[in-house]
């Protein structure tokens, strides 16, 4: 059941901006709070999975000899 569903970035923080809304307006029960929390974490460590990936390419582009270059990373 821990099978990490690729999801692109935009959908991911969708995802995570509803989880806080629904933790948010306190109608959630202890349980599916929990649940909801949880899913928020791993959506949350996707999205900065992803800023990290990208921040990296950005740095492989400004940093290539002064020159722009791009070298494309695998899962990105």
């Amino acid at each position: 059941m821990n099978k990490k569903v690729d999801i692109n970035f935009e959908e991911a923080l969708q995802k995570l901006e509803t989880i806080v809304e629904d933790l948010e307006s306190g109608e959630l029960s202890l349980e599916n709070s929990l649940k909801s929390f949880e899913k928020g974490i791993k959506l949350a460590r996707q999205c900065q999975e992803k800023l990290s990936k990208a921040e990296l390419q950005v740095q492989k582009l400004i940093e290539e000899d002064g020159e722009l270059k791009t070298t494309p990373l695998k899962d990105v």
